[in-house]
């Protein structure tokens, strides 16, 4: 059976001026225009090549190999933008991918790269881009362990840091102020599981140890003690999602952070809640 957004051998049917015409069965007819037509090519023959929909929408093949096809999560660069329609990609081939607005989770400027899936609408059989992952992604929870290594795609910038596919088939996120090098959309690199959150999102980080990951965090979480007259109400016993809210950080971190401030005698448990332990603060409050 042949399939649109991959590559199938098909058999050449019957040659025009235009080129041949390829057994697409259930599909019928295809058209693989001359200029990309080997030379030789006999009626009988069969021909690896690439269906999409062309211009004019009209089913059509290729030769050529695209950067990618349906199913494929890759990155693109935006070729062009129209605001009815949404962005134009750049997937190799004469006619670019449209990642439609409604598809897009940010903002996209010609010149752009943007990880997309490549997708097929049932509806109108066209192929199309998407920045909605997560619609596509398997649906089992993920059941790696906490310090476990995986292969990340960086995915693109938010607020809290850069969101990343794990393993080709999860979304993690790592925190902007657990960076200790810059990213970029579309890189592959070696990350390291923090924690796996209720929603079956992961939060990550690039350091094995963790050790730069608390430094930054513990000079946080005194900035922050300062600022609220030397005592905060959050402990290692607190929601996630109130970590989060406050230092963008995992309960992981959190918790490894506070544990080596309490070491460093320079904060006190108070369960619930901390405080500062440091004489400067003490004699300045006293004041």
């Amino acid at each position: 059976m042949a399939l649109l957004g991959e590559r199938n051998k098909l058999r050449v049917v019957r040659e025009t001026m235009h080129g041949v015409y390829l057994d697409a069965e259930e599909l019928g007819e295809v058209l693989l225009p001359r200029g990309e037509v080997p030379i030789g090519t006999n009626p009988g023959e069969e021909l690896d090549v690439f269906l999409y929909r062309d211009s004019d929408d009209r089913l059509i093949a290729t030769t050529a190999t695209p950067k990618a096809m349906l199913g494929d999560v890759v990155m693109l660069k935006v070729r062009d933008f129209d605001r009815r329609i949404g962005a134009f990609l750049d997937w190799g081939l004469r006619k670019d991918l449209l990642l439609p607005h409604r598809e897009q989770v940010c903002p996209l400027y010609p010149g752009d790269d943007v990880v997309v899936y490549v997708a097929l609408d049932d509806r109108t059989d066209r192929l199309f881009a998407t920045m909605r992952l997560w619609l596509h992604l398997p649906d089992d929870t993920p059941t790696y362990d906490v310090g476990q290594p995986v292969d990340l795609l960086i995915l693109r910038q938010t607020e809290l840091g850069w969101s990343a596919l794990v393993e080709g088939k999860h979304l993690g996120l790592l925190y902007h102020n657990q960076l200790h090098e810059p990213l970029r959309v579309g890189q592959r690199t070696r990350g390291y599981v923090d924690a796996i959150r209720p929603d079956g999102k992961i939060d990550l980080n690039l350091d094995s140890s963790g050790r730069h990951r608390v430094s930054t965090l513990t000079e946080q979480i005194m900035e922050a003690l300062e600022k609220n007259g030397g005592k905060l109400e959050l402990d290692d016993d607190s929601p996630a999602d109130a970590i989060r809210m406050m230092f963008h950080a995992s309960k992981k971190a959190f918790k490894q952070a506070i544990g080596a401030l309490y070491r460093e005698h320079r904060i006190l448990l108070m369960k619930p809640g901390i405080q500062m332990a440091s004489k400067r603060f003490a004699s300045r409050r006293d004041h």
